[in-house]
């Protein structure tokens, strides 16, 4: 489902691959190679790409338990990119600096692998821990620094269905950011046309309350199946979070502890008796979690996480706290330290 932003980086979810087997991993480097090429990448750069999405695919069947690869396109600005994120559960790297030397190896290979996706990619993250392992690599088509933002978020489709009816969006008004999640009614293409009607309304009003835009949303999802929706607004000025959600939306504000946001009863576009907006305390550094249901709610950020960058908190999220039997979506921000 698009996932997309007032003003970059626009994220578009195009693939996830279960990596059973060598197979797989092959059908991944070519689907990698083929969006270097749709987005314009000279053809040196997107054999680049497709070998690294090869080592990591081939990194994740030979050394990792129920190992999967993300592959979507990245916006920023004008330019488009690549980015391909794996995610495993364990049994984890005994030192992530080891691994990204050359020569480092395990299985008797020579050890080059993550060294070479370190040097292609733009940028890469790696968290990794008996728990499993996530990481994340990016790759421009013309090498050169990527702005790191403080938000990231990530959606998949349930097992066996194409389109997920999850999305999110980010913007920014003056010095907010303003953050939504939607999970459109049910799954497939149905709940993904509810919640594209949100992402277009929220992006495409003007600034407002969150409880104010909950409204809008509601308005906007009419006649479609509707869905749940939350609107979060983070203002470091002030240090406040301001949340308002309708239905079964999570939110969290985690500093040293985590705190749980107020979503009331009902369905955007159907029903939305009572809309009201809560403010919470946003620290400095404080990380703000908003998740679909097709994430339980019993998860607590592992010590160290939340320093991460938030597409490995939102991927280590969804590893942890999933559920294969609906979609699924997590949005990530963090407040800037003082």
């Amino acid at each position: 489902m698009v996932a997309v932003t007032a003003e970059p980086p626009v994220t578009e979810d195009v693939a996830w691959f279960r990596i059973d087997d060598r197979v797989t991993a092959g059908t991944a480097r070519r689907a990698a190679a083929a969006l270097a090429e749709r987005l314009g990448f000279s053809g040196s750069r997107g054999a680049e790409v497709g070998l690294a999405t090869m080592e990591l695919a081939s990194n994740l069947h030979k050394h990792a338990d129920r190992g999967s690869l993300l592959l979507r396109e990245v916006r920023t600005g004008d330019t488009s990119a690549v980015e391909v994120a794996t995610v495993d559960h364990g049994p984890g790297m005994s030192s992530t600096g080891l691994a990204f030397l050359d020569g480092h190896s395990t299985t008797g290979t020579l050890g080059i692998g993550l060294g070479a996706v370190r040097r292609l990619a733009d940028a890469t993250a790696v968290r990794s821990g008996s728990d499993g392992t996530v990481l994340t690599a990016l790759f421009t088509p013309g090498r050169g620094p990527v702005p790191r933002e403080p938000f990231a978020g990530v959606t998949r489709p349930m097992t066996g269905e194409g389109a997920c009816g999850d999305a999110y969006a980010v913007r920014r008004d003056g010095g907010r950011l303003g953050l939504l999640l939607c999970d459109g009614s049910g799954h497939g293409p149905l709940a993904a046309t509810a919640s594209a009607l949100a992402v277009r309304a929220f992006l495409g009003s003007a600034p407002t309350a969150p409880d104010a835009m909950v409204r809008r949303l509601h308005e906007a999802m009419s006649g479609s199946r509707g869905g749940a929706v939350a609107v979060a607004e983070l203002d470091q000025d002030r240090g406040v979070v301001r949340y308002a959600g309708l239905g079964n939306i999570g939110g969290s504000v985690v500093a040293e502890r985590r705190r749980g946001m107020v979503s009331l009863p009902g369905i955007a576009g159907y029903q939305a008796r009572s809309v009201r907006m809560f403010e919470y305390p946003l620290p400095p550094g404080a990380v703000v979690v908003l998740h679909s249901d097709g994430l339980t709610d019993r998860w607590e950020l592992a010590p160290g996480l939340g320093a991460h960058p938030p597409l490995v908190v939102a991927l280590t999220l969804l590893r942890d706290a999933g559920v294969r039997r609906d979609d699924a979506s997590v949005l990530v921000a963090r407040a800037e330290r003082a």
